[in-house]
């Protein structure tokens, strides 16, 4: 239990670490004692919102893969842990199982449509 927290924290970090090295903010010239952005700093501007959506994305993408596989795992383990201890009803355990992999799976696919979202429509 404490590996997995420890785990949790460190992904955690990483993330924030990430995000917040993505936001850059532009430089801009001063003339007269007011800011004024010059045509140079506006490219990097875009090219900044683009790299940040696509830093969003994948951390859309990877949040829900990781948990998804974490779910998965834990499902297969502990169904198989109970066919070991009941055998005669494998069957059922099994397509219960499946079903639950099938939702599963389908929240990774929404995540990764939001993703898509993310990158082409916002």
């Amino acid at each position: 239990m404490k590996k997995t927290r420890i785990l949790a924290l460190v992904f955690a970090v990483v993330i924030a670490a990430v995000m917040a090295f993505s936001f850059k903010v532009p430089a801009k010239a001063e003339e007269g004692g007011m800011l004024i952005a010059t045509q140079e700093q506006e490219e990097p501007a875009a090219d900044n919102a683009i790299g940040t959506k696509a830093i969003a994305a994948a951390v859309v993408v990877a949040l829900a893969a990781a948990a998804g596989a974490l779910a998965m795992g834990l499902a297969v383990a502990k169904s198989t842990e109970s066919m070991a201890r009941q055998p005669e009803v494998a069957g059922q355990i099994n397509s219960s199982m499946m079903l639950g992999m099938v939702f599963i799976e389908t929240a990774i696919i929404y995540a990764l449509i939001v993703a898509i979202l993310i990158i082409f429509v916002l």
